[in-house]
Parts: C-alpha cells; structure tokens; sequence
C-alpha cells in the first residue's frame, strides 16, 4: 500500500506522492525533488530556482528565456508525472500524478485560432483553476467576437482612424495577430514583436513580416493612417494608449474575460472591450469537472469559493484550496 497523497497550498501548491515532494507552480523557490512550471507567465515562474528536478515543456523554457528566465530543464520525467496540454498560451500544459492527481494550471477548453483546447483526463482528485467560477462569466463563441471586432475596424478605417488592440503580452497578443491578420498595416508593440517572433521559432505559423511599432514611426508609415497596432494591456498600456490618442487619434480596443463585466472598459479606460479569455467561463469549467469525472476537487484562484459551492450543489465532493490549508486525499491503491 503506498502512503496517503497530502495536498498542501503554503507555497503553490504541494504534492506528497509516493514518497517525493512535488511543487506544482509555487509562489518562490523551494526544495522538492520535482518542481512543476506549468508555463511561462511570470507569476507561474517564481519557483525556477527551486532544488531538485524542473519539470515544464521545452516551449515554456524557450519563452521563458526571451522573457529573461532561465528554466533548467529535468533531464528525464518520470512515467507517473505526465504533463497535459491546457490550452492556455503555447506550451502550457497541466500536471498527471500517477492516475491519482490532476493539477490544471491554467486552462481553456475551447480552441482559439492556432491553440487547442485542453485534454480532460480521469483522475481521483482534481485542483482546478476558477478564475472565472462564478455564473455571469459566460463567454461568447470566438467566432462572434471576430465578426463584431472586424465590424468595428471596418467602421472605423473607413474613417481613417486607427486602432490598437489590447492584449497580454504573452498568449493574447498572439492570438489577436493571427485572428486579425488580414487587415493591413498591422503593427507590433515591442514586447509582443519579440514574443510573436519567440512563436515563429517554435514553429506557430503567425504573419512574420509585421513590423515593430518603434521601426514604423522612425520610418513615419504611423503617419500614413489607418493601421492597426497590437500593444499590451499589462506594462504602461494606459500611457502607451494615451500618446496614441493625443498625436494619432487613435481607438483602443480591449481584450479579457473580466469584460463581461460592464465596467471592466472603464476601468481599463478604453474605448472597446470585447470578450476573449485564454481561461474557461464558466460553463466550460463545469464541463472540465464533468469529464475529468473525479472524487474529489479542490478549487483554486478566482472566485475559487463560489465555483466549489456551487459544484457542491452538483453533487461533486468540492473545496477551494487555500494559503496554509493541507488535504488529506483518498488511499491510491494497492500496488
């Protein structure tokens, strides 16, 4: 019989299994025989300096790298800690654990553009992201959002204004350039130049003749209206939007989950915002539950009290995992 599986949340999340210790994304470094990167946002990446073995997927490190993190990869994973495809950015994947244990990360279920969605997978007990846990995060098709978006930059070219389009910097904006890609002039903030061309090199098939955003005004083409520029929401974005604004009249166009909320554009202070999320609504996080058919869920970030009560009221054995909280999970069985 091989011992209990404890669960514990005082430093990510941690996994005693089989007698190792797994972290899974934790908050800083820390000692486990595996710790476990489940991509290359940089609030997933505070434990790259931790002991013991890396586990993330070769696409992690490489962006982690472009993003000035150095991900030294576990040579070998073990048979039983199996990384998942989640659907989130490129390279994102969950974490297997035995057939016992599912950690999502962050997920998608649904397909966008060139990311597929995640792979649900039977497990015992499964700790789950609910960013967006609660009944109002409903999202429409992508498709919808594509015809409403090209709605709206036909109107406004047709007036010769501009528009920026406003994404994560990583995994969004990536996206934005391969659904939008048949506009022209697009151009590219900085940052997300480098990260699209970090997706060229790994073989993602996005436009790789768009220019960056600083060689386009030093040849004064910004001049030449309109255009269209893909910038980040994250870093400045509301004084990045406000020069464009002031010297190009500009019109800015957001990207998120949270605009379901109606007062998500203002208090993001752009002109636009339209729903497009790389997490599940909520829907779809009951979809996750229903085909990953687990014993128990633990239910973690976002609204991760609402989302486990309500799954209570399905029926479903739920919980949310929080700071300093340690599980007991069932017996595996017998070897």
């Amino acid at each position: 019989m091989k011992a209990p599986i404890t669960i514990t949340s005082s430093n990510g999340i941690t996994i005693d299994y089989d007698d190792r210790k797994i972290s899974l994304d934790p908050d800083r470094a820390g000692k486990s025989d595996y710790t476990f990167i489940s991509h290359a946002h940089i609030d997933h990446m505070k434990g790259v300096g931790s002991t013991g073995n890396i586990l993330a997927t070769k696409e992690t490190a490489l962006l982690a790298a472009r993003r000035g993190v150095t991900i030294n990869l576990a040579e070998q994973t073990p048979d039983d800690l199996k990384m998942i495809e989640s659907g989130h950015i490129l390279g994102s994947r969950g974490l297997l654990i035995g057939d016992d244990v599912y950690y999502t990360g962050d997920f998608a279920l649904k397909s966008r553009s060139f990311m597929h969605g995640c792979q649900p997978v039977k497990c015992g007990t499964l700790i789950m992201e609910s960013t967006f846990g609660k009944r109002n995060y409903v999202f429409p098709p992508v498709e919808e959002t594509m015809r409403r978006v090209n709605e709206l930059i036909a109107d406004l070219f047709s007036r010769g204004i501009p528009v920026v389009l406003m994404g994560y910097t990583l995994g969004k904006a990536q996206i934005l350039s391969d659904l939008f890609s048949s506009w022209d002039p697009i151009y590219l903030h900085k940052s997300i130049f480098e990260i699209n061309q970090a997706y060229i090199d790994l073989g993602i098939k996005l436009r790789s003749d768009l220019q960056s955003f600083d060689e386009a005004a030093k040849k004064r083409q910004l001049e030449r209206k309109p255009w269209i520029l893909i910038a980040p929401t994250n870093g400045g974005s509301r004084q990045i939007m406000a020069g464009l604004k002031q010297k190009y009249g500009a019109v800015s166009v957001a990207f998120s989950g949270w605009s379901v909320e109606p007062r998500y554009k203002y208090m993001r202070g752009v002109d636009h915002a339209f729903t497009l999320s790389d997490h599940c609504d909520f829907n779809d996080l009951i979809e996750m539950v229903r085909q990953c058919d687990p014993h128990k869920i633990y239910t973690v970030h976002g609204f991760a009290d609402e989302f486990a009560a309500h799954l209570r009221t399905l029926g479903y054995n739920a919980r949310p995992l929080k700071s300093d909280q340690t599980f007991l999970s069932e017996y595996p069985s017998a070897d």
